[in-house]
């Protein structure tokens, strides 16, 4: 990891820098976390490194381990099923409310075209981190463009959990190619308006995720 700038946001920075090295993988599941060593590779002191970590805590993204030490936890394959549940009612919701509003809020079909067009850069040397950052901004731009913000609010704590699982599926050459598709489908029928259409296709999506993000995990649990 490369050392940061002291900057006034410095705990915002550690954090954002150690969320990072859990979603990409560099700190795996199970991995004690040393808060000297961390404070070392980031070019901070311990202090920032350790408000860092309450947060992750709180956020359930790693558990004490050991005296004031922390360790990252494991996927849980039915937890993340569970958020997929969720996060499949919210994203229909908002697909439903975009579709109403695609016409008359060109600022956000802007938004969402240019988050369509540039997952549709992507190819094989896509970076795993630049794939799950344009999933991501994607949903967002749906979320935002449903012009409702408790869909925002509600969504917001679960994007950690949410990009971590990404990883899980986005890194199979295959699934990067059918999500996109899946996208392609849900913009199809927002740009046309089809509410009820765009609900159905955003709920698949979210379902369809779900379900392999599941199965990749447990099969990984029963390899270990």
């Amino acid at each position: 990891m490369i050392p940061l700038d002291p900057l006034p946001n410095l705990i915002d920075q550690v954090y954002a820098r150690i969320l990072e090295a859990i979603i990409d993988r560099t700190l795996p599941p199970g991995q004690r976390i040393r808060q000297n060593e961390l404070a070392e590779k980031l070019g901070v002191s311990r202090q920032p490194v350790s408000h860092a970590l309450h947060l992750l805590h709180r956020q359930g993204l790693v558990a004490e381990s050991g005296r004031r030490g922390f360790e990252v936890t494991q996927l849980d394959p039915q937890r993340i099923r569970q958020l997929y549940e969720v996060r499949g009612a919210i994203d229909a919701l908002a697909a439903r409310l975009a579709a109403g509003r695609i016409k008359t809020d060109a600022s956000g079909r802007a938004r969402l075209e240019a988050a369509l067009q540039a997952g549709r850069a992507i190819d094989k040397t896509t970076p795993l981190a630049k794939l799950i950052a344009l999933d991501v901004d994607f949903h967002s731009a749906i979320h935002r463009l449903s012009g409702n913000p408790a869909i925002e609010e509600m969504i917001a704590p679960q994007w950690p959990h949410m990009r971590r699982s990404m990883a899980t599926v986005l890194a199979e050459l295959d699934y990067r190619e059918s999500a996109w598709a899946e996208h392609e489908a849900i913009v199809a029928q927002i740009v046309a308006g089809n509410a009820k259409a765009a609900e159905a296709a955003a709920l698949a999506h979210a379902q369809t995720a779900g379900r392999l993000t599941e199965e990749r995990l447990r099969a990984t649990d029963e390899a270990a």
